[in-house]
């Protein structure tokens, strides 16, 4: 007897699906689908172009493959996040098993779910002194416009509602958001409208750029006054944050003088003015720590913001973790918590988190970044011997380079030249993934890179800028 008509259709539906998953589609068949797919951060005119686009079908520890066949070291490890690696069974057969055992439900109202419930006990236990209330949403945009809410909901409860302006820096990045990207660096919203009249950007803290001449230790002190010079501009009265990456990513992967966040932490303390640290790229080992605001920056925030690494990229999670005294107000008597996501503390993300912390706990990820992150480092600064080679930065997997016309003047190259872009393609071609970001390049792995993959990665990145100097 044959199925019913319904049961037929799903049939066909989930061989469809399995035929996608098996990767029976050709470049083109996906190609023309990917007609449809709006892609984030991209020139969609010019993805008009197949040529333009590229298709990754697989991937496995610290490769991916695209739809020609062709194996790629991921040297962004998708987007700063799958810190662990590629295909890790311990993470994906966690996911499916608590899939198998409760696929969703909400932790609105007064619902929990043990997923959410030990995952939010292990970040606490791992996050730096009183940090010890999680909120959890989809993305790292999220969980800094959960952070600005809180803190407004906050003042609020204290009776201060004008305390609510927001103090960013020029060259951060902080989400995509209305909010979030009104906290970014003002460059990222050229032709698109942002939250207004909430956030003032203070100075970049790019001492090679903008140092105009200054030592290291003079500049940071010119951007403290600026710091104290805007806030008293502004009025203490009226700023409730101060939102930092403790190493701009997006922006450029910049890192401020010595000593930046810890002047920066005393002003703010100065002034009554929370600390929001954003760690959505610098957490979860990508600088040799679970969090690196303490151990890396010597400072303990109001809040810290995460996502990424927090489940290396396996499932959509996010954090926003609050000191005890921050939530002691939002949960006093007389008010209500009114701020949710549907998928907030979602069980398959919350199992994926778990699992992550545990397999990096196991193989001490974190740990052997201390090591291994300084010899990527190493080797990335020796491209700095290059003409094109202005300014190699950053610091364990997370490096950023920028390229120049003129290594004398750091005179730069015109944006239709897109040097980075150009570097990023000879480096596809030779077999690494590198994200262009305009006159720079972009270089956040996977944590377990091995010496050796990492002499390969040098090489290709040498030969690529080699050759597109040629070229130009």
């Amino acid at each position: 007897m044959p199925p019913p008509r319904r049961q037929r259709a799903l049939s066909g539906q989930a061989r469809e699906v399995t035929r996608i998953m098996n990767k029976r589609l050709s470049t083109d068949e996906v190609l023309t689908a990917d007609d449809h797919l709006i892609q984030s951060w991209a020139d969609l005119n010019a993805l008009k172009q197949s040529s333009a686009r590229t298709v990754i079908t697989s991937a496995k520890g610290i490769m991916v493959r695209d739809s020609d066949g062709r194996d790629l070291i991921d040297g962004i490890g998708g987007l700063w996040c799958v810190n662990v690696g590629h295909g890790r069974t311990e993470i994906i057969d966690a996911i499916r098993a608590q899939l198998e055992t409760l696929d969703f439900y909400s932790t609105f109202y007064n619902f929990t779910h043990p997923a959410a419930a030990m995952l939010a006990k292990r970040l606490a236990e791992l996050a730096p002194g009183s940090l010890n209330k999680v909120y959890f949403a989809n993305s790292g945009s999220v969980a800094n416009d959960t952070a600005v809410r809180m803190l407004h909901h906050y003042n609020n409860r204290l009776g201060r509602p004008e305390k609510r302006k927001v103090l960013s820096r020029v060259g951060a990045y902080h989400g995509t958001t209305y909010l979030a990207i009104a906290m970014t660096t003002p460059s990222y919203s050229t032709g698109w409208s942002t939250a207004e009249n909430i956030v003032h950007h203070l100075r970049s803290p790019h001492h090679w750029r903008e140092g105009d001449g200054m030592t290291e230790a003079e500049f940071l002190d010119a951007l403290m006054e600026d710091m104290r010079q805007s806030i008293e501009r502004i009025g203490a009265e009226n700023i409730c944050a101060f939102i930092a990456e403790p190493i701009m990513g997006a922006g450029g992967v910049i890192t401020a003088p010595d000593g930046y966040h810890r002047k920066a932490q005393a002003i703010c303390r100065d002034y009554d003015i929370k600390y929001i640290s954003d760690e959505v790229v610098t957490s979860f080992g990508r600088l040799g720590h679970w969090f690196a605001s303490k151990d890396v920056f010597g400072i303990e925030p109001d809040i810290i913001t995460t996502a990424k690494g927090l489940t290396s990229g396996y499932q959509p999670l996010s954090a926003t973790i609050i000191s005890d005294e921050i939530h002691e107000v939002i949960s006093s008597p007389g008010g209500r918590f009114m701020h949710g996501v549907t998928y907030s503390g979602h069980p398959a993300a919350a199992a994926a988190g778990l699992a992550n912390i545990a397999l990096m706990e196991r193989d001490q990820i974190p740990e052997t970044v201390r090591t291994t992150g300084k010899t990527f480092e190493s080797a990335m600064r020796s491209l700095a011997d290059l003409d094109l080679v202005g300014e190699v930065r950053g610091s364990h997997f997370m490096i950023g380079m920028e390229f120049v016309k003129d290594r004398a003047t750091k005179a730069s190259f015109p944006d239709e030249v897109e040097i980075g872009l150009k570097v990023s393609r000879a480096a596809q071609k030779r077999g690494l993934i590198a994200r262009p970001l305009g006159n720079s390049l972009i270089l956040s792995p996977p944590l377990i890179f091995t010496p050796e993959i990492i002499a390969k990665t040098e090489t290709i990145l040498r030969e690529s800028i080699e050759a597109v100097t040629r070229e130009i």
